[in-house]
């Protein structure tokens, strides 16, 4: 009897935690969409923002990889004869940094009903690092995409960032757009 007050009081204490206090991305990254990448239907990327210009670049809750709960076989970096790979940055200055566009392919996920999707970069900046997690656990993209999942990292240079984050959409217009059948 004390031992199923014990588990109660510990599932109650375990969800109160998780009301009150929100995970490490809502406390310190602000989501940021682009609706259909490459004018591709439903193919949307976030990217979180966080203050001091880093954006990390993972796939949005529309993306039929994690609404069509697809099975995810194998990511590739090396992308349309560049692989994002080879990036070897050095120094302060972020010497050696592949610089990308928001149309620049970061990786192809291949999917077990063979199934393939360029996921692009979203925004204009250096890439920094690209997730070598993924290639040996390429589930972790759809079960936890906005953290272990992540795809990659891009620092966009300090004027740009305003500039290049003003044409993605917030989290409310995302889902009021994708809630709209649009």
């Amino acid at each position: 009897m004390a031992d199923d007050n014990q588990q109660h009081d510990f599932e109650g204490s375990k969800r109160l935690l998780e009301s009150e206090h929100p995970s490490l991305v809502d406390r310190y990254y602000q989501s940021r969409y682009l609706i259909d990448s490459q004018s591709k239907k439903n193919e949307d990327i976030c990217i979180l923002t966080h203050s001091n210009r880093i954006c990390i670049v993972t796939v949005a809750e529309w993306h039929p990889l994690l609404r069509e709960k697809k099975t995810i076989s194998q990511i590739s970096y090396d992308v349309e004869g560049v692989n994002r790979m080879d990036n070897k940055i050095s120094g302060k200055g972020k010497r050696g940094a592949q610089l990308l566009t928001p149309s620049s392919p970061l990786c192809e996920v291949t999917c077990t009903d063979s199934s393939k999707y360029i996921i692009t970069c979203g925004v204009r900046g250096q890439l920094i690092e690209v997730n070598e997690t993924l290639l040996k656990s390429p589930d972790l993209l759809s079960l936890k995409p906005q953290t272990e999942g992540y795809i990659a990292i891009v620092l966009p240079k300090l004027g740009d960032f305003e500039g290049t984050t003003k044409n993605l959409l917030s989290k409310d217009e995302y889902i009021k757009i994708r809630s709209s059948g649009t």
